[in-house]
């Protein structure tokens, strides 16, 4: 089973679309929103990231909702 981290904003519509394709996928995943947690937006922007979605499989992070390579992870 892979480790998969969405973080996340409020309203953020790709954010829930991301969440949504994931469900539709039956994938087992954590949120963290960026907004409560400190740490999370830390670790984000220290790699240079002001966006969101970003989803980490295992350890690998994609910015923003890239259906292609977020299935080439989870499939992989």
């Amino acid at each position: 089973m892979k480790d998969i981290t969405v973080y996340s904003t409020p309203l953020c519509a790709p954010c829930e679309r991301l969440k949504r394709h994931l469900r539709e996928k039956g994938v087992a995943f954590k949120v963290i929103d960026v907004m409560m947690d400190e740490d999370a937006g830390v670790f984000l922007e220290s790699r240079g990231i002001r966006t969101t979605p970003v989803i980490s499989v295992d350890g690998e992070l994609v910015v923003g909702f890239d259906r292609m390579r977020i299935d080439e992870l989870l499939d992989g």
